[in-house]
């Protein structure tokens, strides 16, 4: 049975930092591509961050470019997202996700990616 567990979450306030885990198991972590998303209030899920398996390869939309940081570590069958210069408008629910490396989709569609974790939720305050 497959389990991604998202951790890390938390309360800050705006210009923090955050760094949130995905510990995953039930699959061999190396054979898959590793994704991070989030859902605000009141709004769709949204990419925001993917690693491919060897980790040589990461793709992120610009509204968090040079802040966000995604990485994995395949001796802990583990993604981290380091988070940055948090915004008010960060604050959402971080799911991870992941997708066999063979999978040829859009990294940035939620839809190619298979497991989902239950989310870790990450509120910013001004």
């Amino acid at each position: 049975q497959v389990q991604l567990v998202e951790s890390g979450g938390g309360l800050v306030q705006a210009g923090d930092s955050l760094r949130l885990s995905c510990a995953a198991s039930g699959l061999t972590f190396n054979s898959y591509t590793m994704g991070w998303f989030r859902q605000g209030p009141g709004k769709e899920r949204e990419f925001v961050a993917a690693i491919n398996w060897s980790g040589g390869s990461t793709d992120r939309p610009d509204s968090v470019k040079g802040r966000f940081t995604i990485s994995r570590d395949n001796a802990k069958n583990t993604v981290y997202l380091q988070m940055n210069s948090l915004k008010p408008e960060d604050t959402a629910v971080y799911y991870c996700a992941s997708r066999h490396r063979f999978n040829v989709g859009n990294y940035s569609s939620g839809a190619s990616y298979r497991y989902w974790g239950q989310g870790t939720q990450v509120t910013v305050y001004s």
